[in-house]
């Protein structure tokens, strides 16, 4: 597995919550488990315990992301180091149950964590996983999607480090509400340039009488 794909752990859980619209999904030790996908062995650690830590983590996480949105690349750098110096992995070479073609088995790098909870494994794997996409893409490729109010967090992978919104769903809404601001300016300025010229023309009948 790509190293950097475990950054998708750390998306997953700040998009938990959704703090300008009062939204939180992390309020029960299913939320949490839910989380962790296929990795089943890991989610059954989880206990009530682990859903105040999770949140712990999630702001954590989520000050990383706002950091790298408002350009402060350091700050975000330094907030993850902390991430990874009080949770920390061991990468290990597996071959799980995947074979090619000939029966060998498909190595690659995995993230083997010893945590002593749910919460401390999941967040080693979230912050390792973090600290490789943004040191082989960049920190300008963590993001906050611009679509007000949503503001959810999003990993940029475009080949021009254009991506702005989380998801099509909120590029389009983005869009449909740009193109009503377009035109509701047009209508406004047509409307003042209207009103001029009627003004105008009243001021110059005026003065010929």
């Amino acid at each position: 597995m790509d190293l950097a794909s475990y950054s998708d752990y750390a998306v997953r859980l700040v998009n938990t919550e959704e703090p300008t619209r009062g939204s939180d999904a992390l309020t029960s030790v299913e939320a949490v488990r839910a989380l962790f996908g296929v990795s089943q062995s890991a989610a059954r650690r989880a206990t009530e315990a682990d859903v105040t830590r999770f949140r712990s983590v999630r702001g954590r996480l989520r000050a990383v992301f706002e950091a790298a949105d408002a350009g402060d690349e350091t700050l975000a750098v330094d907030l993850l180091n902390s991430l990874l110096l009080e949770f920390p992995v061991s990468p290990q070479i597996s071959g799980h149950d995947h074979r090619d073609d000939d029966g060998r088995p498909l190595w690659h790098m995995h993230l083997a964590d010893h945590p002593s909870n749910a919460t401390a494994g999941y967040a080693a794997i979230a912050a390792m996983g973090l600290a490789f996409h943004l040191t082989t893409y960049g920190v300008d490729r963590l993001g906050l999607c611009e679509a007000a109010p949503c503001r959810n967090a999003y990993l940029d992978t475009s080949t021009n480090r254009s991506r702005r919104y989380c998801s099509d769903r909120c590029a389009t809404r983005a869009n449909v509400a740009a193109y009503r601001a377009r035109k509701r300016l047009e209508a406004d300025r047509s409307d003042s340039t209207g009103r001029t010229a009627a003004s105008a023309q009243r001021a110059t009948a005026s003065g010929e009488r």
